[in-house]
């Protein structure tokens, strides 16, 4: 059987607190995006076995986030071995969620190929346990639809709420990954945590155009600074005719939104 796991884009994404357990409480959008993606194939076999093609990543088979789904799903469920085949195309380390899309999508397909009966929010609960942005992936694959698909994320990244947001209809989404890998905890190590003084959702309530003056990606402040030229990247986009540019995640994609040609 094979999926292939898309990747998602942050629209705006304020770092509000730091939590107790070391994790960040955080309000973003997110959008899944259908190009890049990964191809994934799993099938049953008489062992379990992981071949990955396409992009290098830098962790042992088994420490892949595939290969971890398959064993926390086969912790409660009588799974039999399986083949892994991974292609990558999506980048790590660019903001765009493609080992989290990965892993959901690994639950996905186990589900359906061995009819083990798992409805969605379940999965979703799995997910969670893989990563925060998992269980975004399991909606973003099963049961929604439209081009652009945006979740109101918040807590750690697994607390999420579908929002309709008409503004985002018929755009044309262009992602840019420069040559340069941000880790997540350099991301989060120099960021400092603020309530937002107005909250994302009074944000994305005006119009698009008002978007660059108002919504923003805490991280990039700091990122910018130690990589100025992603800022460059950002302003290409809108020179290029953006309504709005910003970078994904915790870097390094920038993504720019576009009227439709």
């Amino acid at each position: 059987m094979i999926i292939f796991p898309k990747c998602k884009i942050n629209i705006g994404l304020q770092i509000i607190e730091k939590r107790s357990d070391g994790y960040h409480n955080l309000e973003s959008l997110f959008c899944d995006v259908n190009s890049p993606c990964d191809i994934l194939e799993i099938v049953e076999s008489d062992k379990l076995s992981f071949s990955i093609y396409g992009r290098e990543l830098d962790c042992t088979p088994d420490e892949n986030i595939c290969i971890k789904a398959f064993k926390l799903l086969g912790k409660d469920y009588k799974i039999p071995p399986t083949e892994f085949h991974l292609y990558k195309n999506i980048p790590s380390g660019a903001g765009l969620g493609g080992g989290s899309s990965d892993g959901a999508c690994t639950l996905i397909i186990l589900n359906k190929l061995f009819e083990l009966g798992i409805d969605k929010h379940t999965l979703a609960s799995y997910a969670a346990k893989l990563g925060s942005d998992c269980p975004f992936f399991i909606y973003a694959h099963l049961g929604l639809e439209g081009d652009i698909n945006p979740m109101i994320v918040s807590g750690r990244g697994d607390v999420l709420e579908r929002i309709d947001l008409p503004v985002l209809a018929g755009l044309q989404i262009k992602i840019v990954t420069p040559p340069i890998f941000v880790s997540t905890a350099d991301a989060y190590g120099g960021v400092v945590p603020k309530v937002p003084t107005t909250p994302l959702r009074e944000i994305l309530k005006m119009p698009l155009e008002q978007w660059r003056d108002h919504l923003f990606n805490d991280f990039e402040k700091h990122i910018f600074e130690k990589h100025p030229e992603l800022a460059l990247y950002k302003e290409e986009l809108y020179k290029q005719g953006a309504i709005y540019a910003s970078m994904s995640g915790s870097g390094s994609s920038l993504f720019g939104l576009f009227n439709t040609p």
